[in-house]
């Protein structure tokens, strides 16, 4: 599934699609986004595609892999949680 993303402006919509299972996007890349052409207003310059991609790679970190873990400064909280219920 892939994610074609022809806004302008901004990326921000390419972001979502690949938290949704995207593993394809597809954008314009132009050197100049005010110069003529009818795709140059929703293409990126090449900062914009740097910023996509580092944006896109960073999704994996916020998804994380899935496994539940309890971190050593959740501990304390937990352990003054149980002390409470109990």
């Amino acid at each position: 599934m892939g994610y074609s993303g022809h806004e302008v402006g901004s990326y921000n919509v390419c972001l979502p699609a690949v938290i949704l299972g995207a593993t394809s996007i597809e954008r314009h890349l132009t050197l100049d986004r005010t110069m003529y052409g009818s795709d140059q207003a929703a293409s990126l310059e090449p900062e914009g595609i740097f910023r996509l991609v580092r944006d896109i790679r960073g999704i994996d970190k916020i998804m994380g892999d899935g496994k539940k873990r309890i971190w050593e400064s959740e501990k304390p909280a937990m352990q003054k949680l149980r002390q409470i219920l109990t």
